[in-house]
């Protein structure tokens, strides 16, 4: 295998600057993995998968929120997990108009199920990650306060990739609680 998998850059998002300490903080954390399980995620191995009983996939991850410099204090800490199932169908909808195509993947992103037609939108689906994390301003206390976050992944070895991780943290920013 080339690369390695990793993960993007992770970018903090606020929902707004400024809150006042009866809102929820609504900040999203965006990141992509990229690299080896990311090329390795393609039809022809998930259809090999499938054709050998391998067709469960699933990807633990975690998201840490944190505020502070020197001494970080912990304001969320997410621990999850997305599944990928390699299927056979012969579903009408579902049928590529290029080719004969028989195996489908379906994600499951927080017990929800989503069906992709495309190897791109699969790829998306499963390891783009945009996690909406909610902290009460209240817990923060009024002044500027620096948020930052570390993201991990996990998952097993399979017929189409070894078992691996990856970690990545964001740059910090700031919100105001008046």
């Amino acid at each position: 295998m080339g690369s390695a998998t990793t993960l993007s850059e992770i970018i903090l998002t606020a929902d707004k600057p400024e809150y006042s300490p009866s809102d929820d903080i609504i900040i999203t954390a965006s990141f992509q993995i990229k690299g080896d399980l990311r090329d390795a995620l393609n039809e022809k191995n998930w259809t090999e998968s499938y054709n050998k009983y391998d067709n469960l996939f699933k990807l633990k991850y975690g998201i840490k929120v944190t505020s502070g410099g020197f001494r970080k204090k912990e304001l969320k800490d997410i621990d999850t997990y997305r599944k990928a199932s390699f299927f056979w169908t012969r579903n009408p909808k579902l049928v590529n108009p290029m080719k004969e195509k028989r195996v489908w993947v379906q994600v499951a992103k927080n017990f929800e199920p989503f069906i992709k037609l495309t190897e791109e939108e699969v790829k998306s689906e499963l390891l783009d990650f945009n996690e909406k994390i909610t902290i009460k301003a209240s817990e923060l206390g009024s002044g500027k306060h620096k948020i930052s976050a570390e993201a991990w992944v996990s998952w097993q070895k399979h017929l189409w990739t070894d078992s691996g991780d990856a970690k990545g943290s964001s740059k910090e920013i700031e919100i105001t609680v008046n």
